[in-house]
């Protein structure tokens, strides 16, 4: 399995070879520096671990930097781990470029934390219907029956109830999108359709594991 950490730019479309518009998200992927392994004999499994963005050490909480400087590493702000094929292979301090993980027309999973939006009734929220808006209701957009009185309920509020709150900025993933052009020159990957997150966030791209004919 391939994988990648980049930043999302924007949405823009793109023209193929018969002229039709492809939707495509531009993401940004500056070169990973290889910051270390896991492996089977230490952590019980095997994979790399890539980080972007490098920072001024002022910045960097001490036992991370020394650990770093240590080891001859860029100190970076990021860090993400891949389980993929060869990730032994890869050398510490080395780059991992965009052009080496994916190519036109490989199927991705693209990972990230969708745009926050605050807090929200459960209609907004959970899709729940709405009560009758005719005179003399007074559930319009309540939550309605939330558990039975004392038979089986036990006359509470069972975890897990769907519930007015905070809604987004959680962890998303988009399965089976196709890489539709990569530019290696400015370090940059189209991808078709929308991916999670806000203008400047981070993302995870991996070689998708349910990949199926005929997607996007």
């Amino acid at each position: 399995m391939k994988g990648i950490i980049g930043t999302k730019v924007g949405m823009t479309q793109v023209f193929d070879e018969s002229g039709q518009a492809i939707p495509v998200t531009v993401i940004h992927v500056e070169p990973n520096v290889v910051m270390g392994h896991r492996t089977l004999a230490n952590e019980g499994y095997e994979a790399v671990r890539l980080g972007i963005q490098e920072v001024q050490a002022r910045k960097m909480v001490q036992p991370q930097r020394k650990d770093y400087e240590a080891r001859g590493l860029p100190l970076v702000r990021k860090l993400r781990e891949f389980r993929m094929a060869g990730a032994l292979d890869l050398e510490p301090g080395s780059l991992h470029r965009v052009e080496a993980a994916f190519s036109a027309g490989d199927m991705v999973d693209v990972t990230g934390t969708s745009k926050g939006k605050g807090f929200a009734g459960a209609i907004k929220r959970w899709g729940f219907h709405r009560g009758p808006m005719s005179h003399g209701s007074k559930y319009h957009r309540r939550v309605g029956s939330l558990a039975p009185r004392t038979s089986g309920g036990g006359g509470r509020v069972h975890p897990g109830r769907k519930m007015p709150g905070h809604m987004g900025h959680a962890r998303v993933t988009v399965l089976n999108l196709r890489v539709v052009r990569v530019d290696s020159d400015r370090n940059l990957l189209l991808i078709r359709g929308a991916v999670p997150g806000p203008n400047g966030s981070l993302v995870m791209v991996r070689e998708a594991i349910k990949a199926q004919k005929g997607a996007m």
